[in-house]
């Protein structure tokens, strides 16, 4: 599995520019059109309120996307990788409530990204209503045009598990086609007015928060906000493309985006009063200021960049979830590698939930006006919680000063649009807020219910493993009880001074004695560092017990098996453990014996350990191991599945537990006690 290259290059821009600015890139589609909406029709979008409206536009992808992503946040990177879960990775030695913006964030950019497809490919496809080809005509039905994007979406979604690789070697020339039309379709819509130019000028902006012509007054901050959701993007696809590739394209891009939003600008002022357009509501201008022959071209190069924004918000869930695994913020999922790049992920249970919400979520708004009203609520959240994370970051980097400046003006301004955006709430907000919810309970439960167990588990389930090391090493060497494995391989977490679960201990000498030649205790540890992989051994004075710590970045693959073979094999070259060269084998010059792995599943069922917790305990234990019954098992996530793999039901507790009211009332013995001696 290789890692993309993402050093500068001519190349490297070209695949930023199809894998990073397909949500931001396709927002021209949309955001005029919401802005208008606001206003009412096209005769109350007067100029000044639409040069208010593009200036806004301006300084909020100045100071949202320029400053604080590409020029501050994309300092913070943690070897090379980006987003909201790295970003926490980075920081969160300086304290343990840094988890809570990093779980509210997190699952607020999962949840808000379920309407960007929706949104994108629903704006894209509603250009070609009423649209004559030829002598045909397109239908002006909506029912038409979300069948359509149904077929479209519900595609993307199942190419998905094939990998995107060849598919996306053309996004980027897609992308340079799509941003260099819209660039030059705006300036060819400026030409005829100029004074557009004028909102660049952050005076008009502010002028337009308080005019009368702005109906909306704040609110109209809610559909700005839509020009920039595609800035987390930015920071989280730094670790697939390289930030100076970012770097390189992000000039380019804004430079034709600010143009198209000119354009348009230029072209509702210039026929705000025209009778064709005076009372209509729902006009798109992106489509609008186009010539009619270029506007079947403008639909499919649309329709291509909105299922190129589309892929990138998958694609870019999958990455979130799976940091988010490795973190043990969410459960267990199986990932699969369908390219030949560790970036190149598939997470089938993602992919098919995010499908059934977005084609709900196309079906229920049915227009991308009512998308848009809903759209950009979670995100602000995300953004948000990302200031929180940077402020940390700033100081870490020992900047106390900027750091703070940054925490109060980013802090104030995202709150601002997060406040502008709640009137959204009521127009279907509600829906990705409902989903940001139940994803937030989700990692709630699983992470403080994985230290909530793991600090009962610390104070009454752990034992040393160093005690019951002579009677392991002698168990191994009893020829009285037959050989259950070769090497018989632990999956569990041994403390820096040897604390080690009694049911383990359990499983090894209580139940039927497990022989084997070699005790394995194998502890998985996720790093900070996304592709880290290395090991520690531990032989604790023997030749036979071996404690091994896996080091693997919380972007790596789990496959235990792979990596115990390695190590073994380098045990076993270094004369640490004994050769176990099988008798028989179909493996030339084969070294390594059997493998057989145990894996203990824990199971709530221990009553009189539950009366000892408080009720929040037991929801966030029972809830993690609930999650953990309906997630992927683990044999499957250590990719194991081909191996001899043992699962052991288990109590929580395994100590008994006394109950203070059960008393003796009779005792009937015909027998007679034995004497004394």
């Amino acid at each position: 599995m290789e890692k993309r290259k993402s050093s500068l290059s001519t190349l490297g821009m070209l695949i930023t520019l199809g894998i990073v600015y397909g949500d931001i890139g396709t927002s021209p589609l949309y955001v005029m059109n919401s802005i208008i909406n606001n206003a009412g029709t096209m005769a109350d979008a007067k100029p000044e309120y639409i040069l208010g409206s593009v200036s806004l536009i301006f300084w909020t992808l100045m100071l949202i996307t320029t400053v604080k992503y590409v020029l501050i946040a994309m300092k913070a990177d943690n070897n090379n990788e980006g987003g909201i879960f790295a970003l926490y990775a980075l920081v969160r030695s300086k304290g343990k409530w840094l988890i809570i913006p990093a779980l509210i964030g997190g699952s607020a950019l999962l949840a808000d990204g379920t309407l960007t497809p929706a949104v994108t490919v629903t704006s894209a496809i509603e250009g070609v209503k009423g649209q004559q080809f030829g002598n045909f005509v397109f239908s002006n039905k909506q029912s038409v045009v979300l069948i359509i994007v149904t077929i479209i979406l519900l595609s993307v979604f199942i190419i998905q598990k094939f990998g995107t690789e060849r598919i996306g070697r053309s996004f980027g020339p897609i992308m340079l086609v799509w941003f260099s039309f819209i660039g030059i379709a705006g300036l060819l819509n400026m030409t005829g007015d100029l004074s557009v130019l004028k909102a660049l000028s952050p005076v008009y902006a502010i002028k337009v928060l308080f005019s009368p012509v702005n109906k909306v007054g704040i609110f109209i901050l809610g559909s700005v906000f839509l020009a920039t959701t595609g800035a987390e993007a930015l920071y989280s696809d730094m670790g697939q493309v390289g930030k100076h590739n970012i770097y390189a394209t992000w000039p380019f891009v804004y430079t034709m985006l600010m143009l198209n939003y000119l354009g348009q600008a230029a072209w509702v002022i210039s026929n705000y009063q025209n009778s064709q357009y005076k009372n209509i509501t729902g006009i798109n201008p992106f489509y609008e200021m186009l010539p009619g022959d270029f506007k079947i071209f403008a639909i499919v190069i649309a329709t291509l960049a909105a299922i190129i924004a589309s892929q990138a918000l998958i694609t870019g869930s999958f990455t979130l979830v799976q940091e988010a695994i490795g973190l043990k913020i969410l459960p267990r999922l199986r990932v699969k590698f369908p390219g030949k790049f560790e970036s190149q992920l598939y997470i089938g249970t993602v992919n098919w939930m995010l499908a059934a919400i977005t084609v709900s979520i196309v079906w229920a708004f049915r227009t991308s006006e009512h998308m848009e009203a809903a759209y950009g609520l979670a995100i602000t959240l995300t953004m948000l919680m990302t200031t929180i994370l940077l402020h940390q970051f700033l100081i870490m980097k020992k900047h106390p000063v900027a750091g703070n400046i940054f925490l109060v003006a980013f802090f104030a301004l995202e709150s601002l649009f997060l406040l502008s955006s709640l009137i959204k709430f009521v127009h279907g907000g509600y829906v990705t807020v409902i989903i940001t919810m139940a994803i937030l309970a989700v990692m709630i439960i699983w992470y403080f219910g994985n230290k909530r167990r793991d600090k009962y588990m610390a104070e009454s389930e752990n034992v040393s493993l160093l005690d019951f090391i002579p009677q392991i090493e002698k168990l191994s060497v009893d020829e009285g009880i037959p050989t259950y494995a070769t090497n018989l391989v632990y999956m569990n977490k041994i403390g820096e001074d040897y604390t080690i679960k009694r049911s383990i201990i359990y499983s090894i000498l209580d139940q039927d004695p497990k022989r084997a030649r070699v005790y394995w205790f194998v502890t998985v540890n996720q790093t900070n560092a996304p592709y880290e992989c290395n090991y520690t051994v531990d032989m604790m004075n023997t030749r036979n017990v071996v404690a091994v710590h896996l080091n693997l970045g919380f972007k790596k693959s789990q496959h235990v098996n792979i990596y115990i073979r390695q190590i073994i094999n380098a045990l076993i070259d270094k004369d640490i453990i004994d050769d176990q060269t099988p008798r028989y084998s179909m493996v030339p010059n084969r070294q390594v014996g059997s493998f057989k792995f145990i894996i203990q599943n824990q199971q709530f069922q221990d009553l009189g350990a539950q009366e000892h917790m408080n009720s929040l305990d037991r929801i966030l234990i029972g809830g993690r191991l609930l999650l953990q019954d309906i997630t992927i098992s683990p044999s499957l996530w250590y990719g194991l599945e081909f191996s001899d793999v043992v699962e052991e039901k288990v109590p929580l507790f395994l100590g008994s537990h006394t109950d203070e009211y059960l008393t003796q009332k009779k005792v009937k013995n015909n027998v007679t006690p034995k004497p004394k001696e």
